[in-house]
């Protein structure tokens, strides 16, 4: 499967106060346990982001840094950064802040993204009526329909996958654990 992880780890954290990437979770910073998921399903991992010295010890060795041009601007313009440099036929995105990301679940999912049609652009976990953006596949062939979108001054994720062909990733109790973000200290303190 031809596939790589961009994790995303250049937002302001503003709901938090502090570095999400950095905070520890179980005594490991989110983006450390993060990226050790995405090497164990993927190949090539790539992390999207400004401050490239802050993170490179916390990470695995075979991560390789995208330097953000736009921070701050939101996750959608990430992933089209990201489409942009990385050549994989698939991109598996992910935030910073999942800390109970299970490879299993991750790898079963890229299992059966031999089976999605050509015309579908995106593979998205779907619950309570809204996409679950930050835990999804990508085709790289979606960049023009993205680039149109933004270039249009849209920058929602949910905007944008309502128009877009996508599969939607049939999320079960386990699933629903796992997507779990986490946002603020409130997050931190409930469910720690």
């Amino acid at each position: 499967m031809d596939i790589s992880a961009l994790i995303l780890a250049g937002g302001r954290s503003t709901r938090m106060g502090e570095d999400k990437a950095l905070i520890p979770w179980d005594g490991i910073p989110l983006l450390t346990r993060v990226s050790q998921v995405a090497t164990q399903c993927c190949q090539q991992v790539y992390i999207l982001t400004p401050w490239e010295e802050k993170y490179q010890k916390i990470v695995p060795e075979k991560c390789q840094f995208i330097t953000e041009t736009h921070p701050g601007q939101g996750p959608l313009l990430g992933l089209a950064e990201g489409l942009e440099k990385i050549s994989s036929e698939w991109v598996l995105l992910l935030g910073c802040d999942l800390p109970l990301l299970q490879s299993k679940i991750l790898q079963n999912w890229i299992e059966n993204l031999t089976q999605i049609p050509d015309e579908i652009l995106a593979v998205v976990p779907h619950q309570q009526a809204r996409w679950e953006p930050l835990c999804a596949f990508y085709r790289r062939s979606a960049l023009p329909n993205l680039q149109e979108f933004i270039q249009q001054g849209g920058n929602s994720f949910q905007k944008w996958l309502a128009q877009t062909k996508v599969a939607s990733l049939p999320v079960s109790q386990t699933c629903q654990e796992m997507l779990w973000n986490c946002n603020t200290p409130i997050d931190l303190e409930k469910n720690h």
